[in-house]
């Protein structure tokens, strides 16, 4: 009897070191919500309205948008306790086109701990690891494979559209970013690239704090400020720059520099739309 009771005080003094002993998250995987995000572009504030030459950018080019297509990826919350959690279980690229309303509401299926939350980021474009060739096979992804010889993968963004030039010629514009190339010489054939340059940056978006409760749908309300892409901290002029830069590094850095500021947040709510 007294050594069967020897090990039962064993046993449970055991299960109370390993108790304290182990790491407490303070987070119960059963206390859970989801986030979703909604989508908007605009310029100078009001929402973008296509196929109109009725815009003038900071370097006084009058312009229109036909298009606005690109990726986001790595989305990850930050929580007020430390730790973090990235949306990567189910998708971890996601797919955003002014032209397809149902992918400017991304209802993220991972389970995000109920908590306080001091900010969000997110990766503009896909990250090298993650950025392989010939991954999508159905439109409308497909159609944004950037050139193999160009560094493969696909484009993270194209804005499409048209300016006036000096000249009051209507001509269009590719303002697309991507994987660039370093060249030798002064041409740009392919035959003399000698390096390649990843053009995906970083967002964190100011004033994304919030709070999420068990079982809730926090939806968070993302703006893409188009006039930013040609203001903020350099001013981009299509008259310069010509109608397509996906082969000149120099004008695809100037439009990562300037993307630092395009996204904002704007008029959070909870459940979205399509519930």
């Amino acid at each position: 009897m007294f050594h069967r009771l020897s090990i039962f005080f064993l046993f449970i003094s055991l299960m109370v070191l390993w108790g304290c002993g182990k790491e407490n998250t303070g987070q119960d995987p059963e206390l859970s919500g989801k986030v979703a995000f909604n989508f908007r572009h605009s310029i100078n504030g009001e929402p973008l309205q296509q196929d109109e030459l009725i815009y003038t950018n900071e370097a006084g080019n009058q312009y229109m948008v036909t298009e606005v297509q690109y990726f986001i990826s790595d989305v990850t919350f930050y929580h007020q306790g430390g730790t973090k959690t990235r949306i990567e279980k189910w998708s971890d690229i996601f797919y955003i086109d002014e032209d397809i309303p149902s992918s400017k509401t991304i209802l993220f299926f991972d389970p995000v701990p109920v908590g306080v939350y001091d900010s969000i980021t997110f990766t503009f474009g896909i990250p090298e690891s993650k950025n392989h060739s010939f991954m999508y096979v159905n439109p409308p992804e497909v159609y944004m494979a950037w050139p193999q010889v160009l560094g493969g993968g696909y484009h993270y963004m194209m804005i499409n559209g048209k300016w006036k030039d000096i000249h009051g010629v209507v001509l269009p514009f590719d303002f697309h970013l991507g994987i660039g190339q370093l060249y030798m010489g002064i041409t740009y054939h392919t035959d003399s690239i000698y390096a390649f340059v990843q053009n995906y940056f970083h967002v964190r978006l100011p004033g994304s704090g919030f709070t999420l409760e068990r079982d809730e749908v926090k939806t968070i309300n993302l703006q893409m400020n188009i006039e930013s892409w040609f203001k903020t901290p350099f001013i981009y002029n299509h008259d310069q720059w010509g109608g397509a830069i996906m082969q000149n590094q120099e004008a695809m850095q100037m439009v990562k520099d300037n993307g630092f500021d395009v996204f904002t947040i704007s008029g959070n709510g909870n459940t979205p739309s399509f519930f």
